[in-house]
């Protein structure tokens, strides 16, 4: 029996979607999933197939089944006209970045932008003639004012990396469009299932599969779609790196794309109940979360975005650095590490100070960024009170 993946997914759920955008079980002798296929050579039939290249494969870092299965995917789902796998998210940032720019161009970033992207800009950029300017990330349509005849592309994320301002992006892209500037935006809080950054106005979309995508921790992946008019562009730029993400990475984002909606759901349902519950806290100076109502980024959430991941930051009540150290190296529940994302729940300590050029970070106490997993909230709320208890009695 032949089993044939849906021919009209516009008429899906987003969760069937998800559960059978890129999959082929006739093309797999039956198989549910997309076998992981590891190689670099491919054999053509014939002479002539290879001297015109005459093949669905061609060599191993043109793509393989398991890639174009995640590719084909990600394109269905992020209403994009392509998409291209990195081994990274930062990869994915700086392939989509080279896909717009040239020596002597200009390029808008917010200034809330994830701290390697500003590293990539500011070093490798630089040295290549590229010249980056940072804007406020509340900016809006006061962009305009910021835009220079060699201004080529503004690169936005929303909500900040840290900080957690929202970005007007249907103004922001308006007014890029209107100079003829491409607009790229890392969407990788978000996914595509939160919010729709190509549908909003972005040429191209970057987003870390590490993250939400993957759901264990256990892999590196970039994903970087564009739309029509940025496609060629895009393709054209990651085959002449051939920025190739690892078979067996690719063959886990595919299966945590299939349930990637029903734990995102659950993340933002155990995250906002969590910010709730810090917010009133006797330690908490604030939260800082679009989707609570006091928050200054709640209209522009609620407009534009469909729902939230379980990611957000706090800032304490002044303390020493020796309290905050305290109330961390004893919590048993939370981890202490840079990625987010995954089933288990994390916090880090952040300070965006010494890295803000364009706006000022002083929220007045040191800061804090949850990650909240799918443990048991009860034990996670036991975990962070006998640390806030820690905290108090070094402080």
């Amino acid at each position: 029996m032949s089993i044939t993946p849906p021919r009209d997914p516009s008429r899906l759920g987003e969760r069937t979607r998800l559960v059978h955008a890129g999959r082929d079980p006739s093309a797999q002798h039956g198989f549910v999933n997309t076998p992981i296929y590891r190689g670099s050579t491919v054999l053509f039939p014939s002479y002539d197939d290879l001297q015109h290249r005459r093949a669905e494969y061609t060599y191993g870092t043109a793509g393989t089944p398991t890639i174009r299965a995640l590719e084909a995917a990600w394109t269905e789902l992020s209403g994009a006209a392509g998409t291209v796998l990195t081994p990274s998210g930062l990869a994915a940032v700086t392939v989509g970045l080279l896909a717009c720019l040239k020596a002597g161009d200009h390029l808008l970033v917010t200034d809330s932008a994830y701290r390697p992207t500003r590293v990539f800009c500011d070093g490798f950029l630089a040295r290549f003639g590229v010249e980056t300017t940072y804007y406020d990330p509340l900016v809006g349509a006061g962009l305009a004012d910021l835009m220079r005849e060699n201004t080529t592309a503004v690169l936005t994320e929303a909500p900040g990396s840290q900080s957690f301002e929202m970005q007007d992006i249907p103004a922001i892209a308006a007014a890029a469009h209107a100079r003829g500037a491409a607009v790229l935006m890392d969407n990788t809080w978000a996914t595509p299932l939160l919010f729709s950054a190509h549908e909003r106005g972005v040429d191209i979309v970057i987003e870390a599969g590490t993250k939400y995508l993957s759901g264990g921790s256990d892999l590196l992946l970039g994903l970087t779609s564009a739309n029509a008019r940025y496609w060629p562009a895009l393709r054209r730029t990651f085959d002449q790196f051939a920025m190739c993400a690892g078979a067996e990475d690719v063959f886990l984002a595919l299966r945590g794309l299939r349930t990637m909606s029903l734990r995102l759901r659950e993340h933002e349902r155990q995250g906002l109940a969590m910010a709730e519950w810090l917010r009133d806290r006797p330690e908490v100076a604030r939260v800082l979360h679009p989707a609570l109502p006091e928050d200054p980024g709640h209209a522009i959430w609620k407009r534009d975005f469909k729902g939230a991941s379980g990611l957000f930051s706090v800032v304490l009540n002044p303390v020493p650095e020796a309290a905050v150290a305290a109330m961390l190296d004893g919590l048993e529940l939370f981890g202490m590490g840079f990625s987010w994302g995954g089933f288990e729940s994390l916090v880090i300590p952040f300070d965006c100070k010494p890295y803000r050029t364009a706006t000022a970070w002083a929220p007045g106490g040191p800061g804090l960024r949850f990650q909240i997993g799918l443990e048991d909230l009860d034990d996670l709320k036991r975990d962070l009170d006998a640390g806030f208890a820690r905290l108090r009695a070094a402080g």
